[in-house]
């Protein structure tokens, strides 16, 4: 269908100047307009504050593998909004709907707005699946899962494809929520241990009392944990828990993990600057320990952003004056032209930026 659209469109391009034939095309099918996109096919509330959306992307797609993400965007009051969530289905392949699961954030805008208004049949923004947060090819090695809250979606979607394909692994699965209510995918993952012989560990931090991630509880639940190769994803102190547990026992190789917020390095006191904005011709105070992202939101600009992390390289802007500090590093760097990723630069005294 695609392909024969294309001499079509060609000679469109010359009728209907000024307007694109591909404008008319995204009246009559949105899938068929300029750049990756999708369409929401279907909505299962998964919880009071999170809900799966299964998505049908358009030609363009490339597919992507269980445990990646996807950037995806949205329009609130008319300002684009990017944001990166995890596929949580089994199959996501160049020509498959594939789901992903929102849980709204306290505070996120992007993440409630889409808990809260998102429908059958509305056209969201993508990018290609990114990220290296995925099983191994070929045979499974003897597995290790640790997840709290929302950071169960990329383990899910590796849970579904594992069940969907046949793969056998011996799989332990521990996973943080604080209560029933709030416990993601609860009775499909128990029906998925009873039909594979996986062990799922849930622990309700609120309602039962259960305890935090520890070493000792590790031991306890898990005493051949050492043996498996662990995958760790949730809010900041599971990930700062069990990266420094695994780096204590010298197996930090054997950890990955999926961080939603980027891990920043303390910054002295003081080492900030001025911030200036060149296009919009603004100007504001820098902490040294503030991601120029903030100071430019709190500047009343709204930059194109995504994963606020550092990893989807959608926050870039280029450097005109002054040098900055890499937040996950603390190194110190600039020169005139630099791409910056704002969401985990702060300035190191007086910068310029394109912006």
């Amino acid at each position: 269908m695609i392909s024969a659209l294309r001499p079509l469109t060609r000679i469109g391009h010359w009728i209907a100047t000024p307007v694109l034939p591909e404008s008319y095309l995204e009246l009559i099918n949105p899938l068929l307009g300029a750049g990756l996109r999708g369409r929401i096919e279907r909505l299962v509330r998964e919880s009071d504050r999170a809900v799966s959306l299964e998505i049908r992307p358009n030609h363009q797609w490339q597919g992507a593998r269980p445990g990646q993400y996807v950037r995806l965007g949205i329009d609130v009051d008319g300002v684009r909004h990017w944001r990166c969530y995890s596929v949580s289905s089994a199959k996501a392949g160049r020509n498959d709907t594939f789901t992903i699961t929102v849980n709204a954030i306290d505070g996120g805008q992007v993440s409630t707005w889409l808990n809260c208004n998102a429908q059958v049949g509305m056209v969201v923004m993508l990018d290609q699946a990114a990220g290296d947060f995925v099983l191994p090819q070929g045979e499974l090695p003897k597995l290790l899962f640790v997840t709290a809250g929302s950071g169960i979606t990329p383990v899910m979607g590796m849970l579904r494809a594992m069940a969907a394909s046949g793969q056998m692994a011996d799989v332990v699965h521990l996973h943080y929520s604080p209560d029933d209510a709030h416990n993601l995918f609860a009775e499909e993952r128990r029906g998925l241990s009873l039909a594979h012989g996986w062990k799922t560990l849930d622990q309700l931090t609120r309602s039962r009392g259960d305890q935090h991630f520890s070493a000792a509880q590790l031991d306890a639940l898990c005493p051949d944990w050492a043996e498996r190769l662990a995958y760790a994803c949730g809010p900041a102190a599971l990930m700062d828990a069990t990266a420094a547990h695994w780096q204590q026992a010298g197996l930090a190789d054997q950890l990955k993990q999926e961080n939603f917020r980027p891990v920043l390095k303390t910054v002295a006191a003081g080492a900030g600057g001025e911030v200036r904005f060149w296009n919009s011709e603004r100007v504001a105070e820098g902490a040294g320990d503030k991601p120029l992202l903030e100071v430019a939101e709190q500047a009343g600009l709204m930059p194109k952003h995504g994963c606020r992390m550092g990893i989807c390289q959608g926050c870039l802007v280029t450097l005109k004056e002054g040098q900055v500090r890499d937040l996950t590093s603390g190194e110190v760097f600039g020169e005139s032209g630099d791409m910056v990723r704002i969401c985990v630069c702060a300035a190191a005294g007086n910068v310029t930026l394109e912006l």
